[in-house]
């Protein structure tokens, strides 16, 4: 019998079960990832993070690896990165106002500019956002350098897409009534296309006007989400690619809304919040 501590963390309805590595072994979190998020079953959460200090010769203050509610694993997730870097600071473990965490995408580089108890609000880094086909992946022949207004069939109907990636590969189809779209169908086909071979997130789009976008989520691995940090950035880099948006604008989710900015240094940041719900103990056998 393990009691393994963890602490749940949500941002804009997107949740996550932090766990340190001195309690468990990275094969552990791999094992037991699809049990905790069942929400059913376990603890319930959209991803596992495990929080790690950095290796000697990093150049981050923290590392982090993700599992998604199905037990696979991600290379990063904005939304996580912040709801790491609340537990941080919440737990006193970080206690500058900047925090750089390594994950499999890389460093990225979060400020905190905001906080009221338990509510965080965080500046992040999200890097720049990659454009080629070969590098998304996609099994684009012959390989693209922008993967803009690409007709892919799914469902016998042919669906104009946008991707690129972010550390982890999106796909964005524009969209003009959410409720013509059937986002879980639609979205669980897309994300298990060929043209996919690591599979792919998928982003739902609806233009407002130039500096406002609405999303809906079909998370690799997980399903619909509420949000996603990676999504919201991606979604931006599309409708700009498209020359639907400027280069700063609100992306709306169904939880709320974030700020996402693609630089003239052509690196993304987003400013969006983050929450400390409850600390646990998950007790049983590991």
């Amino acid at each position: 019998m393990r009691r393994i501590p963890f602490c749940k963390l949500q941002a804009l309805g997107n949740d996550f079960l932090v766990v340190a590595r001195e309690h468990i072994l990275e094969e552990e979190v791999a094992r037991w990832a699809a049990r905790w998020c069942h929400r059913h079953f376990g603890i319930g959460a959209d991803g596992v993070i495990l929080v790690a200090p950095p290796s000697s010769e990093s150049e981050a203050d923290f590392e982090m690896r993700l599992w998604n509610a199905d037990g696979t694993e991600a290379e990063i997730s904005g939304n996580g990165l912040r709801c790491l870097a609340a537990y941080l600071a919440f737990t006193g473990r970080w206690q500058e106002p900047v925090v750089r965490i390594r994950t499999k995408a890389g460093v990225k580089r979060l400020e905190q500019i905001r906080r009221e108890g338990t509510h965080f609000e965080f500046l992040a880094d999200m890097g720049t956002p990659v454009l080629s086909s070969a590098a998304i992946p996609m099994a684009l022949e012959p390989a693209r350098s922008r993967v803009v207004g690409v007709s892919i069939r799914v469902h016998e109907r042919e669906i104009p897409i946008t991707a690129c990636s972010l550390g982890n590969p999106h796909c964005i189809v524009f969209v003009e009534d959410f409720a013509a779209v059937d986002i879980r169908h639609v979205g669980a086909a897309i994300e298990r296309h060929p043209l996919f071979p690591e599979r792919t997130n998928v982003e739902f789009v609806r233009v407002w006007d130039r500096q406002n976008l609405e999303l809906r989520i079909w998370e690799r691995g997980v399903g619909e989400t509420l949000s996603s940090g990676t999504g919201a950035s991606a979604a931006l880099v599309a409708a700009v690619l498209n020359e639907l948006a400027e280069r700063e604008a609100w992306v709306h989710t169904p939880a709320g809304a974030m700020r996402v900015r693609w630089q003239p240094d052509d690196r993304i940041a987003v400013e969006g919040p983050a929450e400390v719900l409850f600390f646990g103990e998950w007790v049983g056998p590991i």
